[in-house]
């Protein structure tokens, strides 16, 4: 399936409840062919009216990160893994998460990242192991698949608790490291 077409298709998705309460589906922004990828949880209120994902107080926040690192939306992809808000901005249940991944799956095999960056607990669990503890492992690195990846606290989670910023700059100097490793040619967006 084209590109175009497989975004249609994820458009038009009624394989969980989400799809009642959504306004809009919550695909994906950024180049297609990007090197680095970023991926949260889930859609909130204002990315579910725009239909764009991290456009609300924490898209702010996730744009201010990626610029102190040389990173945008212009040379990353971000995504999230369910494509619909959930209400209340509640956590994705299980069952919706599995039903959206196969949508994010072939997001990632599409956009065929060199290195992925997880956005908060829930994101680590799904993609990198169902027991990660991202208070104790954010910032390290493992690969899957070919792919090197890692997790960071949520944007969202750091306007709650700015105590958690310091280790995420860190973090972010990290990642910034292992970009110009592995996927140099992302800073020349």
């Amino acid at each position: 399936m084209q590109w175009k077409e497989y975004k249609q298709s994820c458009y038009e998705c009624r394989c969980c409840p989400l799809c009642e309460t959504r306004r809009n589906v919550v695909f994906g922004v950024g180049p297609e062919d990007a090197d680095v990828m970023f991926i949260g949880e889930g859609p909130g209120e204002q990315e579910d009216k725009t239909g764009e994902p991290f456009v609300g107080a924490a898209g702010q926040l996730l744009d201010r990160m990626l610029s102190i690192i040389g990173l945008s939306r212009k040379n990353c992809y971000i995504a999230n893994i369910v494509k619909c808000r959930p209400p209340q901005n509640r956590d994705p249940l299980l069952t919706e998460q599995d039903a959206c991944y196969p949508w994010l799956e072939a997001q990632i095999e599409y956009v065929a990242p060199k290195i992925i960056i997880c956005l908060g607990r829930i994101a680590a669990m799904k993609l990198i192991r169902e027991d990660y503890r991202i208070t104790k492992e954010h910032g390290t690195w493992t690969e899957r698949n070919g792919i090197q990846m890692t997790a960071i606290y949520h944007p969202s989670a750091l306007l709650r608790d700015v105590s958690k910023r310091p280790e995420t700059f860190s973090d972010l100097l990290n990642i910034r490291e292992k970009v110009r490793e592995i996927a140099p040619k992302t800073f020349e967006y």
